[in-house]
Order: structure tokens, then C-alpha cells, then sequence
């Protein structure tokens, strides 16, 4: 389908998703948000795609949501635009393969969140992130976040406004990889080298594994691994069967 506020393309396995708003530093409209709903689901329909990139267009990830849309606008559409936002969150935190954030520039507010639904986050020296919300008279970005960084950390950025560098993100474990630009391409290769080079079916299982347990107990967490690692078996898809 045609987009307006992304690109979406796939070759030899990889599916990179661009946010395509440089004008608004990518900021998250209502366009944006079905955008993203409808290519992440494209991406799931797609037998051929085994992971995803996420990048943004120009300097910025995503500066957060386009509070000039808002303007003029009633609480019922307000309200409709955040859930449409949550619903794209939910697509593309839902997708089977690997989702990787490429970060170069400001993730805000909606740029955390889409981050978040992330697997895992490369960025360059010049990311940074925040959740300044509260700054802007908004409640958001309070639930992934925190289950990342810890709840205590969320709230220094959410009460604050304060903004997270490249490296602090990844000494508190939100970002996997700080690569310098001059680099980066090279380790975007590598990485989907290593995921297409995996198990397709035990990725998808381990990804399902990790995302389940966290939400759980130890007892409940060992109970999903245990069922991946039966239809595994019964899949006839496991290491070392002939």
C-alpha cells in the first residue's frame, strides 16, 4: 500500500521501516500512526521479511507527537489519536521477527515508545532520549520505559525532562550498541548477517520467550519455555536431528 509519513521496503530479508516526516523531525500525526499499523502488518504478512529496521529520516528519530495537529481539536479526537497510537505500538511490538531501532538523532516522547516496542536499540553517538511529557502537558510513556530502565529512572526523565545521551541509554541498558555513523552501515550488516543466519522458527520462539517471561513469575516464566521448547520438538526443527 502506499504510505504518506513512512517508507517501507524489503530486500533479501530485511524490512526496513523509515519515518518519513524530516519537515516535523518525524513527529508522530494520526497519518503516522496508521502508517505504522498497517506496515508493521505488512511486514507479518510477509513470509520473506526476518527482521525489521526502524530508522528515521534526517536528524531526528522521532521528536515525539505533532502537538501542532492538536490544535483546535476536542478531547474525543485527542482521545482517538492516542489509541490509534497505541494499536500502531501494539502491531509492531506484536511482529514475530526481530524489530531493531536505528537511532540517530532525538527520540522523544512517541520516539521512546517506538523505540521501546524495539527489540533492541543501535545508536549513534548523537541519539539522545526523553520523556518530556509532563513538560508539554501530556501523560505518556509511562509503562515500557519503565520496565527497561527501572521506575525510578523513568521518573527522573518523565518529571524532569531531563534527556538520556547514546551512552547513558546503554549503561542503563535502553540502547544495546552506540556505533560511530562512519560505522554504522557496517554494523547493521553484521547484525542481520548473524539474525539471517539463524533459526528462523528459534528465533521467533525465543523472542516469544523472553517478551511472555519477563511478565511473569519464575515458575510461570519456565512453563513458556518449556511449551516453546515442546513445539519445537514436535516441529521437528531442533538442532542436531538429522
Amino acid at each position: 500500500m502506499a504510505y504518506t509519513t513512512l517508507h517501507l521496503s524489503t530486500a533479501g530479508g530485511i524490512a526496513t521501516l523509515t519515518l518519513d516526516r524530516p519537515e516535523a523531525r518525524n513527529a508522530l500525526n494520526l497519518a503516522m500512526c496508521e502508517d505504522l499499523k498497517a506496515a508493521a502488518q505488512a511486514v507479518g504478512r510477509d513470509p520473506s521479511a526476518r527482521l525489521l529496521f526502524i530508522r528515521g529520516k534526517g536528524p531526528s528519530f522521532c521528536a515525539g507527537a505533532d502537538l501542532k495537529e492538536r490544535v483546535g481539536k476536542n478531547a474525543d479526537w485527542v482521545r482517538e489519536r492516542r489509541m490509534k497510537a497505541f494499536a500502531a505500538y501494539d502491531a509492531t511490538e506484536a511482529l514475530a521477527v526481530p524489530v531493531i531501532a536505528v537511532v540517530e538523532g532525538h527520540a522523544l516522547g512517541a520516539g521512546v515508545e517506538i523505540s521501546s516496542i524495539c527489540d533492541f536499540i543501535v545508536a549513534t553517538p548523537a541519539a539522545s532520549f526523553g520523556t518530556p511529557e509532563t513538560m508539554r502537558g501530556s501523560v505518556g510513556a509511562t509503562q515500557r520505559l519503565p520496565r527497561v530502565i527501572g521506575k525510578r529512572l523513568a521518573k527522573d526523565l518523565m518529571f524532569t525532562g531531563r534527556r538520556l545521551t547514546a551512552e547513558e541509554a546503554k549503561l542503563f541498558g535502553f540502547v544495546s550498541r552506540v556505533v560511530a555513523p562512519s560505522e554504522l552501515e557496517s554494523e547493521l550488516k553484521k547484525i542481520s548477517e548473524a539474525i539471517l543466519g539463524a533459526s528462523p522458527d528459534a528465533l521467533r520462539l525465543a523472542k516469544r520467550c523472553i517478551d511472555r517471561g519477563v511478565e511473569t513469575d519464575q515458575k510461570g516464566a519456565m512453563a513458556i519455555e518449556i511449551e516453546a521448547i515442546e513445539e519445537q520438538l514436535a516441529s521437528g526443527k531442533w538442532m542436531g536431528k538429522q
